[in-house]
């Protein structure tokens, strides 16, 4: 799939303010491909596709990942979490996109996870620091990912993992297993 199909697609199934979110996140994702040495049309590709699945209906998330057999344990954790997964399996199953760098950067642009690839780090980021994102703490998260996208991806981690807990929220076991595999080797 080619960035303007990408582009099409979402469109039609995004709400104008979550496309254009996703349009940002693809200009961020092509800076920090460029910069750390990723795919950028892979780049490109995941950050346009990564909340495919972002406005349905909670139902029929979870209806979906039933269908595909996506791990039950996501239904455990918030409805936030499902997108990711779900956008990932409808790409490869309807839409044929076979790149497993791709499908795993959309798959796990919320939670991570330990051992990322660089492409899935590239996502994550710049999902996190695209410019019209403002939680506490993004400047610092900003400014980092222009020097170390490794140490930027722990911060936000970390703070999104404040986050959650100051929320009293549950938060998915590879959000932990992501922070500690990026504090293990700083």
């Amino acid at each position: 799939m080619n960035e303007e199909r990408a582009k099409q697609l979402i469109k039609g199934v995004l709400t104008q303010k979550r496309f254009e979110h996703s349009l940002r996140v693809a200009d961020v994702a092509k800076e920090l491909a460029l910069r750390y040495g990723a795919s950028v049309d892979n780049a490109v590709l995941a950050a346009l596709l990564h909340d495919y699945a972002k406005c349905q209906p909670r139902d029929q998330l979870k209806n979906q990942i039933i269908k595909y057999g996506l791990p039950q344990q996501l239904l455990q954790f918030h409805h936030e979490l499902w997108h990711g997964p779900v956008a990932a399996k409808v790409m490869e199953i309807d839409f044929g996109i076979s790149d497993k760098h791709v499908l795993d950067a959309i798959y796990y642009h919320t939670t991570a996870r330990a051992s990322m690839s660089l492409l899935e780090v590239v996502i994550f980021v710049a999902d996190y620091i695209e410019p019209q994102r403002n939680v506490p703490g993004i400047e610092e998260v900003r400014e980092l990912a222009t020097s170390n996208i490794y140490i930027a991806a722990r911060k936000a981690m970390q703070n999104t993992i404040i986050y959650l807990i100051q929320k009293d929220a549950t938060i998915h076991p590879d959000s932990f297993l992501a922070y500690n595999d990026w504090t293990n080797k700083m």
